[in-house]
């Protein structure tokens, strides 16, 4: 299994259907998951709950999709900052970490009304310490560090699968 961590807006769920699909493998959004299992957005429930209780909800549901066999999984932007999530996502996946500068997110998010975190006076600035606060926790996490900068999500993953096939990664081996 490959998993994609990253800021909000880096682009794991664009991606990770791309190399989901490019591997024939299922696709998993750890997000979508949540909602499905609230019946509600998350960011609804972030407000009714709060973040605690949304990160337990997330600790549990990414313990599930790190059992599966095989597939490509796109994490919340926030799931590292558990060490059980970090610890699930390093020793039973392949860790992608899609790296995006703030300013580069803040162009692609600048509209979106559904990401909490970001709903906030100067959601440049959030975005700012969103990366000093987790850089170092994606990078911890991660088997493989790959900068977005512009190019498609089907670019990225042909990227991600290049770098996988560098390295011998197992579910490369057996799909290409």
């Amino acid at each position: 299994m490959i998993s994609l961590i990253g800021l909000p807006g880096s682009g794991k769920s664009t991606v990770g259907r791309q190399l989901a699909r490019k591997l024939q493998q299922p696709f998993f959004d750890s997000d979508h998951v949540i909602e499905q299992r609230l019946g509600c957005s998350i960011r609804a429930y972030f407000e009714r709950a709060g973040e605690d209780r949304f990160r337990d909800l997330e600790a549990t549901v990414i313990d599930e999709l790190t059992q599966q066999p095989a597939g490509v999984l796109s994490t919340g932007g926030g799931v590292v900052l558990r060490s059980e999530n970090r610890q699930h996502l390093r020793q039973r996946t392949r860790v992608v970490y899609l790296n995006a500068l703030p300013d580069e997110l803040f162009g692609r998010l600048r509209h979106d009304k559904n990401r909490p975190l970001l709903q906030v006076a100067d959601p440049l600035q959030r975005l700012r310490e969103l990366h000093t606060q987790r850089h170092p926790l994606y990078r911890q996490t991660a088997h493989i560090c790959v900068e977005t900068g512009r190019p498609s999500g089907s670019s990225l993953a042909n990227v991600i699968l290049q770098q996988l096939e560098i390295e011998g990664a197992k579910v490369v081996a057996n799909t290409l």
